[in-house]
């Protein structure tokens, strides 16, 4: 396909969320003819949707495929079969960058759990290096609105999630980086050895792979690939790895002297100095390291860096009990994080646990549950494992439904106050997906803290 490919040319979207809708814009600005087929009833594009029936019917230049639309599809095995060319939107935006902006470089990130705050860390260590950088993907823009930007960037930093890498072979990275795997996303890649695979699709086309060490799973997964290969761990690294000396984040991977180790910065820089927030400063160092930024530049944005919300977000501390929202934890590898920094933890958990099993996290975190208040659909999984490793634990299912004159957060945090004495964590780190009672996690942690604040404070 080249550029003149797209003036004219008749696009099937598939899929009418956030990433369908930056494509149709962009494409229609650059002339192509938009259809958007959706199974959801309601889409902005609704003059240009098409039924099922009719996108299997047309004749179509390609079509782009939205993350999260599985590769056993009806619709997109009949394409293919068809004939039809199936791209992502991260292929199309790769390919209007060899178009548009070809000295344009691009790093990327993915793993089950770090990947927005990593990638906006290493966005804002390239900005501190006096370079031009963007955090795209699923953070900020998606790709292709980064791409055309009247910003031009230099770099663009992208943060890939496994479906999105099921879909894409084309984007070339200068670095990329896996900060760790987990089970995740099983229900919808059938196996966790699938998931495995998709996430390794980023390191296709790469120069360099930025890897954590501390995760056996990366180290095992990756163990044959034969590129450039740059680990990070919480240790004392080797040369040719990033680290942990004492209390300072050293690099022996980017020095002119393997044999000496350049200061990245000090721990207390970090923030918060919870272990896998180090780690993935780490990861952000080394990608920044990758392009030439300075140790005293990614010290400076080390220093003035803070994630971002529902990301061990701390709400209050009040009468020696701190509540905090850490609603993007939405798997057990990032629960058992999150509730690892913590020593007497009342643990708010449940939703949508997408297969994943959580033996592990209640295994390792358990003796640091005091309680554990559990919402949503696959509770029972959580609680089960609780009854199961650590019987006599307290469990406090919450039902909003038999208190309506209370919203569910409002009920979980009464339920919390009965419980919390001074020195407990109230934390809100569910290990599940939120779409079964909320429109998304920040839904989640966004009526956690109203609730918090509203009953808490009173």
């Amino acid at each position: 396909m080249n550029s003149l490919d797209l003036a004219g040319a008749e696009v099937l979207v598939i899929g009418g969320g956030v990433t369908g809708i930056s494509v149709a814009d962009v494409l229609q600005t650059l002339g192509s003819r938009i259809f958007i087929v959706d199974e959801n009833n309601e889409l902005a594009y609704d003059a240009r949707r098409i039924t099922l029936e009719q996108a299997l019917a047309g004749v179509w230049t390609f079509a782009v495929v939205s993350p999260g639309w599985r590769a056993d599809h009806p619709l997109v095995k009949q394409l293919k079969n068809n004939g039809t060319k199936l791209m992502s939107e991260v292929d199309l935006a790769w390919h209007l960058r060899c178009e548009l902006l070809p000295s344009q470089r691009w790093l990327a990130i993915t793993g089950t759990n770090g990947k927005t705050t990593t990638v906006e860390m290493a966005a804002a260590m390239l900005r501190a290096g006096g370079l031009n950088a963007v955090a795209c993907g699923n953070v900020g823009d998606t790709v292709i609105e980064a791409v055309v930007s009247g910003e031009k960037f230099d770099y663009l930093i992208l943060e890939l999630s496994s479906f999105q890498l099921q879909w894409s072979d084309m984007p070339e990275f200068a670095a990329a980086a896996i900060l760790n795997i987990s089970e995740d996303h099983v229900d919808w890649h059938g196996s966790f050895e699938d998931y495995v695979q998709a996430k390794l699709r980023i390191l296709t086309n790469s120069e360099l792979a930025v890897l954590n060490a501390d995760d056996s799973t990366v180290v095992e997964a990756t163990s044959h690939w034969r590129g450039r290969k740059v680990f990070f761990s919480l240790n004392v690294p080797k040369a040719g790895e990033l680290g942990l000396v004492e209390n300072i984040l050293v690099d022996r991977a980017f020095t002119l002297d393997p044999e000496e180790a350049g200061v990245i910065s000090e721990l207390k820089d970090v923030h918060p100095t919870a272990p896998h927030s180090v780690s993935n400063t780490l990861a952000a160092a080394a990608l920044a390291r990758s392009v030439g930024v300075a140790h005293e530049s990614i010290q400076r944005a080390i220093k003035e860096f803070r994630p971002g919300r529902h990301r061990i977000e701390t709400i209050l501390e009040i009468d020696g009990v701190r509540w905090i929202n850490d609603s993007k934890a939405t798997n057990p590898h990032a629960a058992k994080a999150s509730i690892s920094s913590h020593l007497s933890v009342i643990w708010i958990a449940g939703g949508l646990a997408k297969g994943a099993s959580m033996k592990d996290l209640v295994a390792s975190c358990k003796n640091r549950i005091k309680a554990a208040i559990l919402i949503g659909q696959d509770r029972e999984v959580i609680a089960k494992e609780l009854e199961n490793q650590s019987p006599g634990k307290l469990i406090v299912k919450v039902d909003p439904e038999k208190q309506p004159e209370s919203s569910l957060m409002e009920r979980v945090v009464m339920e919390a106050q009965k419980i919390a004495q001074p020195g407990d964590v109230v934390l809100l780190a569910p290990a599940c997906a939120s779409m079964d009672q909320f429109v998304s996690y920040a839904d989640r942690g966004d009526q956690f803290v109203g609730a918090v604040k509203k009953l808490v404070t009173k």
